[in-house]
This record gives C-alpha cells, sequence and structure tokens, in this order.
C-alpha cells in the first residue's frame, strides 16, 4: 500500500482538480479500501460544483468528493467480520466512498462484489441503490405503469428495476443521448419533452388506464414536471386523479394540495433507505429485519446482485472510463456537454 493517495478535489469556487494525500487509516468499523473504479454523480455532486460557480465562495475552502466507489479490501478495523482482506466490495457514502486511490468505508455501506460484476459496474453502488429505493418506496407491482422523468443516472436505474418489478415504463427527458440509453437498456418508451407532449400518449400507451405511479428523477425547478406525471396518472370517476409520485431527485415543487391534486400520494424516497448517515448503524450496529426489512446495507447487496445476474445493465449508462488524472477534465465533459456523457468513471489502476 502506497502512504500517499490521489483524490479529487473540489472548492467553494467550483473548480476540481487532483491531489495527492497521504494515505488515511480505517477508524473502528470502517475498511480500508484499494480502490479501482468511481463513478461521478452528474446530479448530486456536479450540481454543486455548477452552483458554485454561479455563486463562488472562497476557493480555500477545499474538500475530496465522491460518494460511490469500488475496489478491494486491504485493511480492517474492530467487527467487520463479515468482510475478509481480499475481498472486492463497492463502498458508498459522501467523505467516505471518495474519488480516491484508497477510501475509508463504513463495512455497514459496502457489501460484496458478485465475480461476474466489473469494478467499473459496482462502482455505481450508490446511485444504484438509491434508484432501487425510489422504486420500493413507489410500491411498484407486476403490471403497472410508471413513468419516470429525468433519465440520468438515477432514472437510467430506477427505469431498469421498475421493469425488473414487472412495470411498463415511459422515460421523459431533453436530451438525446439519454433517451438513446434508454431505449437500448430496454425502456418500453422514451419521449423527448422538447419535442413531443407525452400526456396524450398516456392513453394509448396503458390502454386507457392511466400511469400507476411516476418517479421524479431530477433537482431543481421539478413543478412542470409534477404537473405533467399528475396529468398522466389515472382519472376516478369523480374526476379526481389518483396513484403515486415519487420524488428523489433534490427537486423543489410548487403545487396546490386536496382539491387541486387529487387522491394522489406524494412520496419522497431519501437516499439509500435506513441506516445511511447514522454513525452507529454504518460502522456497525443493526436494525431488527423485522422491522427494517430494507436498510441500506441489504439494498446495496441487492443492487450487485441485480448486475449479477443482467437485470440492472451499469455498463448501458457508462460513456467514459477515464483515469483519476482526468478527473476535471471528465467532470467538464459532464458540466459543460451533458449530451456528450452520462456515466463517468474514474479508473485508478
Amino acid at each position: 500500500m502506497s502512504k500517499t493517495r490521489k483524490v479529487v478535489m473540489r472548492n467553494d469556487a467550483g473548480q476540481i482538480w487532483t491531489a495527492e494525500q497521504e494515505t488515511p487509516a480505517p477508524k473502528h468499523g470502517q475498511l480500508l479500501i484499494e480502490v479501482h473504479a468511481s463513478m461521478v454523480s452528474p446530479g448530486t455532486e456536479l450540481g454543486g460544483v455548477k452552483r458554485r460557480r454561479e455563486n463562488p465562495g472562497d476557493a480555500s475552502q477545499q474538500r475530496a468528493f465522491g460518494y460511490t466507489n469500488a475496489g478491494v479490501v486491504i485493511g480492517k478495523e474492530g467487527d467487520c467480520d463479515e468482510f475478509e482482506i481480499g475481498d472486492r466490495v463497492a463502498g458508498m457514502g459522501g467523505g467516505y466512498a471518495l474519488h480516491a486511490t484508497y477510501a475509508c468505508v463504513p463495512h455497514n455501506l459496502c457489501a460484496k462484489i458478485p465475480d461476474n460484476v466489473k469494478s467499473e459496474e459496482a462502482s455505481s453502488i450508490h446511485l444504484a441503490a438509491t434508484a432501487l429505493h425510489a422504486v420500493q418506496r413507489g410500491r411498484i407491482r407486476i403490471g403497472e405503469n410508471v413513468v419516470i422523468a429525468g433519465l440520468g443516472i438515477l432514472g437510467q436505474f430506477a427505469s431498469q428495476i421498475a421493469k425488473t418489478a414487472g412495470a411498463y415504463v415511459i422515460g421523459l427527458d431533453r436530451l438525446p443521448l439519454r433517451l438513446g440509453i434508454a431505449e437500448n437498456a430496454g425502456i418500453d418508451r422514451a419521449i423527448n419533452i422538447s419535442e413531443t407532449d407525452p400526456i396524450p400518449i398516456t392513453e394509448e400507451f396503458t390502454r386507457g388506464y392511466g400511469m400507476d405511479c411516476g418517479i421524479i428523477a431530477f433537482g431543481g425547478d421539478a413543478t412542470s414536471a409534477f404537473q405533467q406525471i399528475r396529468a398522466m396518472l389515472k382519472t376516478a370517476p369523480d374526476t379526481h386523479k389518483m396513484g403515486r409520485i415519487v420524488i428523489v431527485g433534490g427537486a423543489s415543487i410548487t403545487h396546490g394540495f386536496a382539491a387541486g391534486l387529487g387522491n394522489v400520494d406524494v412520496i419522497s424516497a431519501a437516499r439509500t433507505g435506513p441506516g445511511y448517515h447514522d454513525e452507529d448503524y454504518e460502522h456497525g450496529a443493526d436494525y431488527p429485519p423485522v422491522f427494517v426489512p430494507w436498510p441500506t446495507q441489504r439494498n446495496l447487496e441487492l443492487s450487485l446482485r441485480l448486475m449479477s445476474e443482467g437485470k440492472l445493465d451499469v455498463q448501458a449508462v457508462i460513456t467514459d472510463i477515464v483515469p483519476i488524472d482526468q478527473a476535471a477534465e471528465a467532470c467538464e465533459k459532464l458540466i459543460q456537454t451533458p449530451n456528450e456523457a452520462l456515466g463517468v468513471v474514474f479508473s485508478m489502476q
């Protein structure tokens, strides 16, 4: 193990670069991972960078970033008995699963990678588990009709997982690259909302039933997407709309409720499920399975199983694999030309 690590940094002025730091030692309940790959989140991570560029802060305020990676366990501290040195693992968590050659990650935020899953695929684990949790929160069942607004990485994964659950899925976006990726991954219909109003398509797509559920998978002002999904939901004989809308992106929505919305369930899906940001859970405590059947670590394990079984196609969303030394340029591509890249992976080898 090297005494130093490469790590991707950002500051409050929105600048990104790769630096060299001392390799940290794991704390109690953590694994030391030799990272092979990490994936960038175009929304959560780079959305924050764009906002800082619009309103620059103090450039001296800098930090490592990244929250989803994959590699090999080379050290551990405390009670991490379910993992052994040499295990291939995927790790998640802001401040833990960094874009870095070495990272210390709490063991309940890690899961073993199946042999047939590549590190580049497994490095999406935080995003995959977030999408899985959104589908779980939406209570999506076989035969239902689902619309996904926003076909970034989260939306792509949510579309695939909803189809695995047996739903029929429409995806909405404005970027041809993302629409093409969704089509290649097997979505039932991908609609460019810059060119086509999806509302009239609902009648034919659902055979007159209307959509059962919608997922908003992007941040920022999502009022128009919310209104669009509401219009696509089922209509009861009393004219009220019925169905469910899940919000997994960091969206802001202005809309009336009660009669103004109808009998629609609005559901928030926070991150990867119960446990994330509970420091005791992250480092080893557990929740009673009878009360919390799907905590974060189980969602990580299931996400990797879906990848292994070919039910979650991560390769479909990976557009770029670049060395960590080229992280700044790769992030710039995502920020400046979003129709040219989506799933960007940093390779550490």
